[in-house]
């Protein structure tokens, strides 16, 4: 078989195994391509950041009960009335809070997304090689800490608020950043704010969808897909959306109820020892 074919079945497995737990699937995208393959780590970690419009798809077909009724409330939504006070939408009135949570921490998400993928670009510009490979290890670690402080919180609430969005969103956008995870701080963030680990989750991934799907386009745009050919990447788009949809019901309740605050950790120090390995 031929040998990008191989990495991108590789890539797309491992994204659509490590999307749905608290490890940075794009961290571990990453690191693989630029340790095992030599893939230079700019590089490396835009591919990452393609990959996951693949693991979108999948959470969108495993979610699309709720993503139909969001978007069939936001189509609905018309101003029916003129009064003195002016149009009145009577619709949105009626969102639930968790449809209000996702509009508004998306918002959020991509405003500071926009930015960390600024910063992004000067950092992976500024470094390379060992070094990127160790900060990308210091992220995992500082990722799995922050999880193993928010799984001391006490469960407290039951509807997300402005509060939560803007919160969730900004950790969401930050994560655009390989070594942080995305889920692993999202979902650290809602169990802090009292939520529970099942709706923590939930919220989440459903988050994840318009700002995956956003990453990939926003990569594509500006940098391509530099890591694999365009019919590999394919592959490896494809790999990741089919593993991600049958994986992500199974682990999903693995995370919910194992704790993997030690994982990030470990491989954060891996990363950090193995990048005085590397070469610049």
């Amino acid at each position: 078989m031929n040998r990008s074919l191989v990495v991108a079945l590789v890539v797309g497995l491992l994204q659509g195994v490590f999307e749905w737990l608290p490890v940075s699937s794009e961290g571990q995208v990453t690191l693989y391509l630029t340790v095992v393959e030599g893939v230079p780590a700019t590089t490396a970690a835009r591919f990452s950041l393609f990959l996951h419009a693949g693991t979108a798809l999948s959470a969108l077909a495993y979610y699309r009960g709720t993503v139909r009724g969001t978007l069939a409330d936001a189509v609905g939504w018309r101003p029916t009335s003129r009064r003195p006070s002016g149009w009145r939408p009577t619709q949105a009135l009626d969102w639930s809070p968790e449809r209000r949570f996702l509009v508004a921490a998306t918002l959020v998400s991509a405003l500071v997304g926009g930015a960390a993928y600024l910063a992004f670009d000067a950092l992976v510009d500024a470094v390379t090689g060992g070094v990127f490979v160790a900060l990308v290890g210091l992220a995992l670690v500082g990722t799995g800490l922050f999880q193993r402080f928010a799984g001391r919180a006490v469960e407290r609430r039951t509807a997300p608020t402005l509060v939560d969005a803007v919160l969730v969103g900004s950790l969401q956008g930050v994560a655009v950043l390989p070594g942080v995870s995305r889920s692993g701080t999202t979902t650290g963030a809602l169990l802090l704010r009292g939520h529970d680990a099942s709706e923590s989750f939930r919220l989440s991934f459903l988050l994840s969808i318009p700002a995956a799907f956003g990453a990939g386009a926003l990569v594509v745009l500006t940098e391509g897909v530099l890591a694999l050919s365009p019919a590999s990447a394919l592959v490896a788009l494809a790999a990741s959306a089919v593993v991600g949809y049958l994986t992500i019901d199974a682990l999903v309740r693995v995370a919910e109820r194992a704790s993997f605050w030690w994982v990030c950790v470990g491989l954060g120090l891996l990363a950090v020892v193995g990048g005085l390995f590397v070469p610049a």
